[in-house]
C-alpha cells in the first residue's frame, strides 16, 4: 500500500500533463499557422508571373537585314566601349533559348548609319537564354537621351520593340520616351570601358 499511492499520484500527474499538452497544442495551433502564413504568402508571390519588359517606340531608323553579330565595334570607331550582358526569360522566369535580339543605335556623335549597318546587328540567345553585346555608348541628338534600340522575340512569340537607357544622364528627365524600368545596370571597369546588365522578360506565345 505504501507504494501504490506514489504510483497513483504519478499516473494522475501524467494524465494531467498530457491533458495540458493537448490544450496547449490546441491553443498554439492557430499561432503556428499564423506564423507560417507569411512564408506561404511569399511563396505565392514568388510564383506570380513576372512583368513583361516595357515596349517603346521603334523610331525612324530601324533597318531590317542587319548582320548577325555580338560585337558591333569597328576599327577606328570613336566612343566609350560598353559590353552589355543579360538573359531573356519568360514570365515564369525560365530562360528562353534561341530568342532573337536585334540591336541598333546612334554612334558616339549621335548619328545613325542609314546607308549601311554600322552599329546594327542581331543575335540569338544561348541554351540558357544569355546574350552579350559589345558596342559603344551612343551619343545624344536633339530631343533624345542616350539609348540603344532593340527588338526581342522568343521563338514563335510576339516581337517586343523597346529601348535601353543609361543611368545618370541629365537628358533622361527631359526625354518623353524614357522609362526607368529600362535602365541598364552599368559598372565602370576602371580601364575606360563599361560593363552593363539587363534582363528581358518576354511573352512566348
Amino acid at each position: 500500500m505504501t507504494y501504490r499511492t506514489p504510483i497513483t499520484r504519478f499516473v494522475r500527474i501524467g494524465i494531467g500533463v498530457a491533458a495540458a499538452g493537448t490544450i496547449l497544442g490546441a491553443t498554439l495551433a492557430p499561432m503556428v499557422l499564423a506564423q507560417t502564413s507569411p512564408a506561404q504568402t511569399a511563396q505565392a508571390q514568388t510564383a506570380d508571373s513576372l512583368a513583361l519588359t516595357v515596349a517603346e517606340t521603334e523610331g525612324p531608323y530601324f533597318k531590317a537585314g542587319s548582320p548577325e553579330a555580338t560585337n558591333l565595334l569597328q576599327d577606328g570607331m570613336q566612343g566609350q566601349v560598353i559590353t552589355v550582358t543579360g538573359q531573356v526569360v519568360d514570365q515564369n522566369g525560365q530562360p528562353v533559348a534561341n530568342a532573337l535580339l536585334d540591336f541598333w543605335q546612334a554612334n558616339s556623335s549621335g548619328a545613325y548609319d542609314n546607308s549601311g549597318y554600322t552599329l546594327r546587328g542581331h543575335q540569338y540567345t544561348d541554351a540558357n537564354g544569355n546574350y552579350t553585346l559589345t558596342t559603344v555608348v551612343p551619343g545624344l541628338y536633339p530631343g533624345r537621351t542616350e539609348h540603344i534600340h532593340v527588338k526581342v522575340e522568343a521563338p514563335n512569340g510576339p516581337m517586343l520593340t523597346t529601348q535601353l537607357f543609361f543611368p545618370g544622364v541629365a537628358q533622361n528627365a527631359r526625354d518623353g520616351i524614357f522609362d526607368p524600368s529600362l535602365l541598364l545596370n552599368v559598372t565602370d571597369n576602371g580601364d575606360s570601358t563599361l560593363s552593363a546588365t539587363y534582363n528581358f522578360v518576354v511573352a512566348t506565345a
